[in-house]
């Protein structure tokens, strides 16, 4: 019976994330990179700022990565959608509140939440028990990734518009994934029509990282790798760009942890900073 709720549950990675957005409101001054507390209220733990991840020291930089990498994602979003782009796939959507958060920019677009099949159905029974309903421009696509199933399928099946340009963004995967299974992604991204965006974070080589944070690079890895969910793909920024190139797309760039802190943090007194681990790929077809 464990097992089976085990496979209902949302991700640890997902819970945790939620409780990072919905710390930086809580603790840290305004005003906030993102304003989250929705996804708070889904996990709806108790004494959830006693658990050692929510160490406030401790999470500083996880909980900046977090907002400031979610932020970029949304501010991408509400660019396109000005040029008229009307449809957004989210990859591993997780307990993302994108969708409740931002009715004024998600209810002009097609949202398409791509997860497992478990874990999105706990969250779809959460959200209308906290009194959200499910608008028809909110998609729920559930994939069996274990079983072999091809979300891109699933995708056009939940009514994605093949024929019309869309952002698809990816957040907190590609670590988890075979150079190879990105590689494949990337491929079937630049084959999106043209005006199509495809974002995704990836983590840099660790050759690339100081000492320092090099050093917490090597733990979190190692704690991973302890869970189950091992990091597979690290890339440097010409290895990613690329790789984009040779998937097809037409121009891509990227996206580096101090362009984000330039953009988001530089102004702040609070010495909020995500680090330099984590990266953005933003490509076009």
């Amino acid at each position: 019976m464990a097992s089976d709720k085990h496979k209902i549950a949302p991700e640890h990675t997902a819970v945790r994330v939620a409780l990072w957005r919905a710390l930086h409101v809580q603790i840290d001054p305004e005003p906030h990179i993102l304003t989250d507390e929705i996804g708070l209220k889904l996990v709806d733990e108790v004494d959830w700022r006693n658990r050692p991840d929510m160490n406030p020291e401790f999470s500083k930089g996880m909980r900046a990565s977090i907002v400031g990498r979610a932020r970029f994602i949304e501010d991408l979003v509400e660019e396109q959608a000005r040029q008229g782009v009307t449809q957004v796939v989210i990859l591993g959507a997780g307990l993302d509140t994108f969708a409740q958060r931002r009715p004024e920019i998600a209810s002009r677009l097609h949202v398409f939440e791509v997860d497992q099949p478990g874990p999105q159905a706990w969250k779809q029974k959460r959200l209308a028990e906290i009194g959200f309903g499910a608008p028809e421009w909110l998609h729920f696509v559930p994939v069996d990734f274990e079983g072999g199933q091809s979300w891109w399928d699933k995708l056009i099946a939940a009514g994605f518009d093949t024929k019309k340009p869309a952002v698809v963004v990816s957040t907190g995967v590609s670590m988890y994934l075979t150079k190879e299974a990105n590689q494949a992604t990337l491929r079937q991204m630049a084959k999106l029509v043209p005006g199509s965006t495809f974002a995704m974070t990836f983590m840099l080589s660790l050759d690339l990282l100081g000492p320092e944070e090099r050093s917490s690079m090597e733990f979190v890895m190692k704690k991973a790798r302890e869970a189950g969910t091992p990091f597979l793909s690290l890339f440097s920024p010409p290895e990613i760009l690329k790789l984009a190139q040779e998937a097809g797309f037409r121009t891509s760039q990227y996206v580096s942890a101090h362009d984000l802190y330039q953009r988001y943090f530089a102004r702040r007194s609070d010495g909020l900073n995500a680090g330099n681990a984590e990266a953005f790929l933003v490509a076009f077809s």
